[in-house]
C-alpha cells in the first residue's frame, strides 16, 4: 500500500497540493483524475521522490519516502514521467535495459539481461527489439517505455498520463496490458489519466483531485457521478451503466 499524510506542496509560494492524506490499495490499478492543474503529476512526483517533501509523509510499501536512500527506493518503485515529444535514438533492449540499472549500477549481469528480455516477451517488443526507438509508432514507442519501467522489477509503478498520443487502439490495448499487470504480475500501478472513461473501466480504485485536494475516492461505480462532474470537471453529462460500470456519454 502507498499511504499518504498530511501532504502539502508549494511552487513559488503558490499552493500546489494542500493536505492529502490517501491510501492507495496494494495489487490494484489506483488512476488519478482531475482537470489540468489538479496537482495529480505534482503528487505523482512527491510519490517518486522526483520532488522534494516539503510536507507530511509518504510510505511505499514499508519505505518512508525521504528517509530510505533513492537506491532502495528504485527497487520497489519505478515511474513514467510524461513523454517529451523528443524520443532517444537508441534500440527498443537498450531503452528497456536502462531499468535495470538500479540493480547493476552499470554492470549488467546474466540475471540482468534475463529480466529485459521478459520485459521485452510481456509488452510483445522482442520482435522490435533491434529497431530504433524513433522508429516506433506513437503505441509502441509507449510500451516500450512502459517495458522499461517493468523491467525494473518493482512492485509499485507509477504512470504519469500514458495515454498521451495514443489512438483508440493503442489506449484500450495498453490499458488492458496494465490490467494483466495488476491481476496476473501482482504490480501496484498508479497512473494519471485524463479520460474518465478508461479510468472506469480499468482502474479499480480512483481518485478526482481540484486544485490540490481529494474531491472523492473510491470505486468507480460509486465515484463517477454527476456530482464529479460538476464539481470536478465543471460540466454536465450523461452518465450511463454498463456492465456495472458507469460510462460519461460525451
Amino acid at each position: 500500500m502507498i499511504s499518504i499524510r498530511n501532504l502539502s506542496h508549494q511552487i513559488g509560494g503558490a499552493p500546489i497540493l494542500t493536505d492529502i492524506s490517501l491510501d492507495l490499495p496494494r495489487g490494484k490499478i489506483s488512476a488519478l483524475i482531475g482537470p489540468n492543474g489538479a496537482g495529480k503529476s505534482t503528487l505523482l512526483s512527491l510519490i517518486a521522490r522526483l520532488e522534494k517533501l516539503q510536507g507530511g509523509s509518504v510510505i511505499v510499501g514499508n519505505l518512508t519516502v525521504g528517509s530510505c536512500s533513492n537506491r532502495e527506493l528504485a527497487k520497489h518503485l519505478s515511474i513514467l514521467p510524461q513523454m517529451p515529444d523528443q524520443v532517444p535514438r537508441l534500440c527498443v533492449r537498450d531503452l528497456v535495459s536502462f531499468g535495470r540499472y538500479p540493480y547493476h549500477q552499470g554492470r549488467p549481469t546474466a540475471d540482468d539481461e534475463a529480466a529485459v528480455e521478459h520485459a521485452l516477451a510481456v509488452f510483445g517488443l522482442t520482435g522490435l527489439a533491434k529497431r530504433s526507438v524513433d522508429e516506433l509508432s506513437g503505441g509502441q514507442r509507449q510500451r516500450a517505455q512502459i517495458a522499461m519501467t517493468f523491467a525494473q522489477d518493482t512492485e509499485y509503478m507509477l504512470l504519469d498520463e500514458p495515454l498521451n498520443n495514443l489512438d483508440i487502439a493503442g489506449a484500450r490495448s495498453l490499458m488492458a496490458l496494465l490490467r494483466d499487470l495488476a491481476d496476473n504480475h501482482g504490480k501496484t500501478i498508479v497512473i494519471v489519466l485524463h479520460d474518465i472513461n478508461y479510468a472506469s473501466r480499468y482502474a479499480d480504485w480512483l481518485v478526482a483531485m481540484h486544485d490540490g485536494q481529494i474531491a472523492v475516492e473510491g470505486a468507480p461505480a460509486q465515484t463517477v457521478t454527476s456530482d464529479l462532474l460538476r464539481d470536478v470537471f465543471q460540466t454536465d453529462a450523461d452518465i450511463q451503466h454498463i456492465d456495472g460500470l458507469p460510462i460519461v456519454m460525451v
